[in-house]
């Protein structure tokens, strides 16, 4: 079978770049920023860049382009004891696909309310009581199903499906090049209206405004390289699958840098709109900006709703950002559902239109646990051990095998062969020496904490069944399908 290729390199580059930069970029990294010392942050996070995202970019797209495969495929290649790492990296992916959708819902709501404003003044207790309905639920006890927030959910999903029942140059890229384009407009205009409220300045102080103190404290660059690791779409299968379907001749150290440099900046850039918005709240509300800020999703449904109802023109504004919102979710929720999708298509042989229903549906099917009362919850506690547990891991393994294990020097002849300009030894120290050392200490705290504190108030049972249990069953699971493989390559490719 022919395996299917981009239209045009700056198709792959949106694609890369849609997968990228997700709603993560839009809340997550400004409130990194300003926990761990504002525009001091900034110089951990480009030497993370530097150091760990841009190699590690390099080494997967290199891996993808190279072995022509999804990851399980790509790892099998590398030596069939590696095939279980692809399929944990799979697992990874899927099990994202299966929560993200939810929160991609609840934008999707968002916008519908966004044209009233019909969260009211208490934006916390509507998200929370009204639309959530959470009371006393837990993510054992899940409660009955929301349909107002399953319609969206699967709205969600049928966008998702239609691009990658589509295939890559017909659906994928195709979605990115409309996606990505009106993702960057509509947060420019947003910044462009509101910079100029008064107070908006007041908070880009004290996003940029560098706390130096900080610069030595270990924890600020564990959550530079984390954030990086997160924000990039590395080490969950995606960036391999997606260079997969690169042509032959194809810059790939052009395209890594390309990819890297407009999801972080876009992440800087998010960061004014942001920041903007809370320190116009600040001033309107008479609070100190550290009153106004809060973490993760309340950011998003709570704080960015009660900014909206203080903005001149808010039914403009509103939609324009949970439409923003919506665009960035589902650009990656797509790049996430092919790296399933064409893991399948690889290993089973199955057409692009069965494996993407297949996994679709099965994916929707469960999804619907995240449309309960207590849905927000289980989310929240899957969510903490995939991406601090699973994935961080994933990274790590990833690293060492095709660093220690193999000769990270013929990636890097690889890459410059094919490329227009050469990366030097550089890539080698980073990706052997500087990231897994980093990787490894980040992970161990977060195995210490996680062990000894628990997370979120949530039960030891809760924590062993779908959090310790989730992970040890996907892996598991991938590696039951590596002794099981029935197609093992004859001999290790070559790099």
């Amino acid at each position: 079978m022919k395996r299917e290729q981009w239209g045009s390199r700056a198709g792959f580059i949106l694609a890369a770049v849609g997968s990228a930069i997700g709603l993560g970029n839009i809340w997550r990294f400004p409130y990194m920023a300003y926990e761990n010392g504002g525009g001091a942050f900034f110089i951990p996070y480009l030497f993370a860049m530097l150091t760990a995202g841009i190699p590690f970019m390099i080494m997967e797209f290199s891996l993808g382009h190279k072995l022509r495969g999804a990851a399980p495929r790509a790892f099998a290649q590398l030596g069939g004891k590696f095939e279980w790492l692809g399929w944990f990296q799979v697992s990874i992916a899927a099990i994202i696909a299966i929560y993200y959708v939810a929160i991609i819902g609840w934008a999707i709501s968002y916008l519908g309310f966004s044209f009233s404003q019909s969260w009211g003044d208490d934006t916390n207790a509507f998200f929370f009581t009204e639309y959530l309905k959470l009371g006393e639920n837990s993510p054992s006890q899940l409660g009955g199903l929301q349909l107002h927030i399953a319609i969206p959910m699967i709205i969600a999903w049928a966008i998702s499906f239609a691009a990658i029942f589509s295939g890559v140059k017909a659906g994928i890229e195709r979605a990115s090049k409309i996606m990505m384009p009106l993702l960057f407009i509509m947060v420019l205009a947003l910044i462009g209206r509101i910079i100029f409220l008064p107070g908006a300045l007041d908070g880009l102080t004290y996003l940029f405004q560098p706390d130096f103190s900080k610069i030595m404290d270990a924890k600020v660059w564990s959550a530079a390289y984390g954030q990086i690791f997160f924000t990039l779409s590395v080490g969950f299968a995606i960036m391999i699958a997606y260079s997969s379907y690169l042509p032959e001749k194809s810059d790939i150290n052009n395209n890594a840098f390309m990819t890297v440099l407009i999801n972080c900046g876009f992440s800087i850039t998010a960061g004014l709109l942001i920041f903007g918005v809370l320190g116009y709240m600040a001033q309107e509300q008479a609070k100190p900006i550290t009153e106004v800020v809060s973490a993760g999703v309340g950011l998003a449904f709570v704080t960015i709703p009660a900014a909206i109802n203080l903005l001149p023109l808010p039914f403009i504004f509103g939609p324009l950002f949970f439409l923003a919102l919506v665009v960035a979710g589902l650009s990656s929720h797509i790049s996430i559902l092919e790296a399933v999708t064409s893991a399948l298509i690889d290993k089973l042989h199955w057409t692009r239109k069965k494996a993407a229903s297949v996994v679709c549906g099965s994916g929707f099917v469960i999804s619907m646990a995240f449309a309960t009362n207590g849905g927000l919850l289980l989310l929240d506690l899957v969510d903490y051990f995939i991406n601090n547990i699973a994935l961080l891991s994933s990274c790590l393994i990833e690293l060492v095998i095709v660093a220690w294990l193999l000769k990270i020097s013929d990636i890097r002849h690889y890459v410059n062969s094919i490329s227009e300009f050469s990366i030097g030894r550089w890539f080698e120290v980073c990706v052997r020496f500087l990231s897994p050392a980093l990787l490894a200490i980040i992970l161990f705290t977060n195995f210490i904490n996680t062990f000894n504190n628990g997370y979120g108030g949530y039960t030891q049972a809760e924590l062993l069944l779908l959090g310790w249990g989730l992970v040890g069953v996907m892996l598991m699971t991938s590696v039951i399908i590596n002794l099981m493989s029935k197609t093992q390559p004859q001999q290790e490719a070559k790099l």
